[in-house]
Parts: structure tokens; sequence; C-alpha cells
């Protein structure tokens, strides 16, 4: 039978970003509002997100050609292109398969509750504060935003187009914290309390990489099986600062 998945798929959350930088700003101070005066799809790397795309890059370029990626899926948001494009400036051009910007990889949606530090929410929507704590982040959807199963619905159809045309190949996908997460609960078959217990334990770092690879012998015609989670040796050997902020809206973990 014809292999099914990609040989090879990691998956990244992209370097620090400026947009994590004055959410940590504004909760210190115990604003309201981050102080973020672009679109979040227009938000870039901060200085220290670009060096921790650099050290990715050299750790994606220090493998064997045979063993790089060859197939890059990017969210189209500005923080996730330029650590994706760090690594594509590095790795052998002649194995590229395909270079994508998916929309269906962007960030989860916050509606109404963008820009909004927890102390902003329970202010202005004491209702919407009261209802998240009630259903909890995995169903919870804000006005004109997403839940986690909203951002698995596309990622269902993400999957679907990786595994039809990319199927043998080594994927790299960068994203974000959220769909780092939605992507784990898809391909190794969690359900709502194993998914968020893992989030819960920790918020996924700045170019951290879980790493995934085809074994035939696995299920009943082979899968993918977990070889990293959350692996910031990169990082680490390349003196660059971990860092694990999450998104925006920052919200207490449920």
């Amino acid at each position: 039978m014809e292999q099914k998945w990609p040989q090879q798929l990691w998956v990244v959350r992209h370097g620090q970003s400026a947009g994590n930088v004055a959410r940590d700003d504004a909760e210190a101070r115990q604003q309201l509002r981050i102080a973020v005066a672009t679109r979040d799809v227009d938000t870039p790397l901060s200085d220290l997100g670009v060096r921790q795309a650099a050290a990715l890059a050299d750790w994606f370029a220090a493998l064997p050609p045979e063993r790089q990626p060859n197939v890059l899926l990017f969210s189209p948001y500005l923080r996730a292109r330029g650590t994706a494009q760090a690594t594509l400036a590095r790795i052998v051009q002649d194995n590229l398969v395909a270079v994508v910007a998916d929309e269906r990889l962007r960030e989860k949606e916050f509606g109404i509750l963008d820009r909004l530090t927890p102390r902003g929410i329970a202010q202005k929507y004491p209702e919407l504060s009261e209802q998240r704590q009630h259903v909890g982040k995995f169903y919870f959807r804000p006005p004109g935003g997403e839940s986690w199963c909203d951002v698995i619905l596309r990622l269902r159809s993400l999957l679907d187009t990786v595994v039809r045309e990319y199927r043998g190949e080594r994927v790299l996908i960068v994203a974000h914290q959220v769909i780092v997460n939605c992507l784990r609960y898809l391909i190794e078959r969690h359900d709502e309390d194993s998914i968020l217990a893992i989030d819960r334990a920790a918020d996924v770092p700045n170019c951290g990489v879980t790493a995934y690879r085809f074994d035939p012998a696995a299920g009943h015609n082979g899968k993918l099986v977990l070889e990293l989670s959350n692996f910031v040796a990169p990082l680490e050997q390349a003196g660059a600062p971990v860092t694990a902020q999450p998104d925006m809206p920052l919200a207490p973990k449920a």
C-alpha cells in the first residue's frame, strides 16, 4: 500500500514576536490593552525572535541534504513567514518541492478580545470571561473569533492537503502556539482532556520543534510517530534565549 504520510514532519512555533514583548509589558504594568499598532498578521519578529529563527535555520541547515525539509508550509502572518524564510535561506534549494504560505495555518482568531489582557477582558467583558471559565478554551468562541475546535476544523483540511500532495516528503510547518497544539491533537489523536493537559504543562517555546517520523510498522498501515516535542536544543546550542510566552490575548490556563 502506498505511504499516506510525509516521511518526516516538523511543526514549529514562530520566533518571539513584537506582540509577545508588548503583551508581557502590558501585563507587567497591569494595563487593560496590549499596545500593538499593527494588525496581528503584520506583527513582526522581535530582535530576539530574529536570533531564534536564525538558530533554528542553522540547525536545519546542519542536517544532511537528504534529511532537510523539502516542503515548507507556513502561516502568512509576518512573524511565522519570517521564521520560515530564515530556514528557507539556509537549506539546499535544489531539494525543494513546495514553499507555501497557507492561510489555514494562521493564528487563532481572538475576535473582540484581541489585544486585551486578562484584566482588560475581565473589566470590559465580564460575562465573556465567566463564560470562558465555564466552557473552557477548547469550546469557547469569543464573538468574531474562534474556539480551538474551529482551528482544528481548518487544520483537518490542511492535513488532507498534506497527505494528498506531500506523502513521502519532508515537511516543515511554521505557525503559532495554538496551531502546534491543535496539530498535535489531530496527529496524535488526543482528546480534549489530554491536549489541554499538554497545554497546561507548558507554553510552546518560540522556535520549539515538535517532530514526527513515518513508521511503516506503526498502526494498521503505518503512521507518524512523535520523536520530539517542544525541542529547543537548537536555540540553546546557539546561545539564543528560550522564550515561551503565550500568544495574545494572554489568558489563564484552562
